[in-house]
């Protein structure tokens, strides 16, 4: 009798805009692995395929069972066994092999997922074949070749650690590194990245890989799973703290005051060291990026190109326009020398360089491109999402010097403010960003748009969330 993971319900439930995500196993097991596997192979016909797995109890059975279905129909495997989601994106695009990561990144213990790319790291999203690959996994014709594949065995963390150091050498003044992991993948590249720095020191805080999370959920866009580190901070008088989420392909920065560091002015930072490399280049930002972004792009001579939210826009807008870099709210980071994938490692290793480069502490450092308070993302629990979005456009439409959006959701945009508000792709929720000129219009903005929007019927839920 077939899974029920196979169920047509199902199959449409967890392959999202991006990946394939669930809970194990009742929405995702080893026979769904398998029928992607194959499904894989006769969708994309990679000829090989990389595939990785995170700290997750499940995630060794469903990488072998996607491995199975995958030679089964003809493909070779290579298997990377533990890795960072941009630990496999480096094999996809060192290898020149298309891959999969086992993964459920930031989502809590239950989860697990599939996040998948052509050769060199070209992402897989339901504009590029991710539903012909649910379609093919639904029909239920697993394609059986004959002769299948073979499964060997390669180490790449060494040279994905110096690949990394070339991209962003970090030399200058010592610093002291407090590093949270959240018992994710970032336990295995931090020691093998910055262990190679000799002007680093690092305290490591829940190393331990451990997809149970015993400590706090490896979601850093979350405040209260960024306290442990910014204590951590002060008690080591550190000069910088890095948290990595799960599959450690986000990073968030605290400063030395154990102040969380917005991820808007991290990708300011660093694009001004890819513009100081390659002057009057382009530099991607989704549109809830802090709109100094644009600015300091602009004032360093450079172009800024504003996209929707999600990787598969940002890195299709950088492959169009030929940019070197790209930065999200949400922690995510893309480099064009590193396949247009994001990496959270990469992020941190540029800020590391920049701060050790420097006598100054991190607040300061940062303090140039952190012009505007932000909200941050406050998510609403909203029965009908398009009717409360309606009513906002309404309101606000009528109003001098706005100017209406739907890049993504609904933007809305004045000379002293902008707010943002989108609905979430897999459940009722309805996500809010708003940016003032200064805090108390933050404040008034917010708080004006949020009674609008909980006056629906609704249930409001916490803050953040990995777009």
């Amino acid at each position: 009798m077939p899974s029920s993971t196979l169920d047509p319900e199902n199959l449409h439930a967890i392959f999202k805009a991006y990946d394939v995500r669930g809970t194990v196993p009742d929405q995702l097991d080893a026979d769904l692995a398998r029928a992607t596997g194959a499904a894989f192979v006769e969708v994309i016909d990679p000829g090989t395929v990389v595939v990785g797995h995170d700290m997750r109890p499940s995630s060794p059975e469903l990488a072998a069972a996607f491995a199975d279905g995958a030679t089964r129909a003809g493909a070779d495997v290579v298997m990377v066994g533990l890795a960072s989601t941009d630990q496999l994106y480096f094999a996809s695009g060192h290898l020149g092999h298309a891959g999969v990561m086992f993964t459920a990144s930031h989502n809590p213990a239950g989860y697990n997922g599939m996040k998948m790319c052509r050769a060199e790291a070209v992402p897989i999203g339901t504009d590029s074949g991710l539903v012909q690959i649910r379609d093919a996994v639904a029909s239920g014709r697993p394609q059986v070749a004959t002769e299948p594949g073979r499964v060997s065995e390669q180490d790449v963390l060494s040279d994905y650690a110096a690949h990394l150091l070339r991209l962003a050498p970090v030399e200058g003044r010592r610093l002291t590194v407090v590093v949270d992991a959240g018992n994710g993948m970032a336990g295995l590249t931090a020691p093998e990245v910055l262990g190679r720095i000799d002007g680093i020191d690092v305290v490591p805080m829940y190393f331990e890989l451990d997809g149970t999370f015993p400590n706090h959920e490896a979601n850093p866009i979350e405040p209260d799973n960024l306290r442990d580190l910014q204590a951590r901070v002060l008690e080591e008088n550190a000069d910088i703290g890095l948290a990595f989420d799960g599959d450690a392909d986000r990073c968030f920065l605290v400063d030395e005051r154990g102040e969380a560091v917005s991820p808007s002015t991290l990708t300011a930072l660093i694009a001004a060291r890819e513009l100081g490399k390659s002057p009057g280049s382009t530099i991607i930002h989704n549109l809830i990026t802090s709109r100094a972004v644009p600015e300091i792009v602009a004032e360093l001579g450079g172009t800024s190109l504003r996209t929707r939210v999600g990787h598969s826009y940002i890195k299709a807008s950088m492959a169009e326009s030929g940019a070197v870099f790209g930065g999200e709210h949400s922690g995510h980071f893309y480099f064009r020398d590193f396949w247009r994938a994001d990496s959270g490692m990469l992020a941190a290793l540029h800020a590391l360089a920049a701060l050790a480069e420097t006598d100054r502490p991190l607040s300061q450092l940062l303090a140039e491109y952190e012009r505007y308070p932000m909200s941050g993302e406050i998510n609403s629990t909203v029965a009908d999402q398009q009717a409360v979005m309606d009513g906002l456009r309404e309101h606000y439409s009528g109003h001098d010097g706005v100017e209406v959006d739907d890049l993504d959701g609904l933007t809305v945009i004045h000379r002293d403010w902008w707010f943002n508000v989108r609905p979430s792709n897999t459940e009722p929720l309805l996500r809010l960003n708003a940016e003032g000129r200064d805090l108390s219009t933050m404040e008034r903005v917010r708080d004006e748009v949020l009674a609008t929007i909980r006056s629906a019927p609704s249930e409001p839920t916490q803050t953040g969330g990995d777009q």
